[in-house]
């Protein structure tokens, strides 16, 4: 692994994600290096390599959010995840909660169950929220397309425990690839400790080379993908499912896929 230290000059960058005013970006690029990863087009601008064998480290964004204050929910974080491997030795991101105004309003998205280890910090603040991506991958698969990750029985643990903790808490089940995601196996296993749910699709256009890993290894999915009629009617039994569980889903993310 590449390790970039680097300095930032502002803590908070505004974005265009939906519900969020403001990004906090501590680390750019991810070691656990997700084959299907959206922010995999960072490699265009850093010459560091493959994706998943880099990161840069912002080292002085804790001193940074010192003193500061926005308006506004802010998301944790675009281009990385807070709490990928590296932050259980370099404590980034728990250095920037600790310095953090906690008045501010934060949206925490990861896949790692590391968290955990700042409960008492994420306490502090006013307005918190904090995801685990979730997903039904095996782990044949899931060591195959989230290489580095916690396996799911991790996460969903991590999810309860956020819960019990009195954390707002969300399962951001992504990405959604037909045949290959269990909806009603997620939600079955979850709905007890989850406040509510996100749902996203994959995005073929975002993913690189996997929408042809895909395409050889699982060309059913794939050509659901692709074919806006077999995709309806997985969104509908996506509905359907969501209406059995009766659980709260605050958006169904779905990606123009057509080649």
């Amino acid at each position: 692994m590449k390790i970039i230290r680097a300095k930032a000059r502002n803590p908070f960058g505004k974005t265009k994600i939906p519900g969020a005013k403001f990004v906090v970006n501590q680390y750019i690029g991810c070691e656990h290096g997700c084959r299907y990863c959206y922010a995999k087009f960072m490699c265009k601008w850093y010459d560091y390599g493959e994706w998943g064998k880099w990161v840069i480290v912002r080292e002085n964004l804790p001193e940074l959010v010192k003193g500061r204050f926005v308006s506004g929910w802010v998301y944790m974080s675009s281009v990385s995840d807070a709490y990928q491997p590296i932050e259980a030795e370099v404590k980034l991101t728990r250095r920037i909660l600790r310095n953090m105004n906690k008045n501010i309003k934060l949206r925490i998205l990861t896949k790692s169950n590391l968290v955990l280890r700042d409960l008492d910090l994420l306490k502090k603040f006013r307005c918190m929220e904090v995801g685990l991506t979730i997903n039904s991958f095996d782990e044949e698969l899931r060591k195959e397309i989230e290489p580095n990750t916690p396996n799911m029985e991790k996460r969903f643990k991590a999810l309860k425990k956020l819960h019990d903790a009195g954390i707002r808490n969300y399962g951001f089940i992504s990405p959604v690839i037909p045949t290959l995601t269990d909806l009603d196996y997620i939600i079955e296993q979850t709905k007890d400790f989850v406040e509510y749910y996100i749902i996203e699709f994959l995005n073929l256009k975002a993913s690189g080379d996997f929408r042809s890993w895909l395409k050889e290894n699982y060309p059913r999915s794939y050509k659901i993908l692709i074919d806006q009629a077999m995709l309806d009617q997985v969104i509908s039994k996506i509905h359907r499912i969501l209406a059995k569980h009766k659980v709260r889903v605050e958006g169904i993310v779905i990606h123009p896929q057509s080649l």
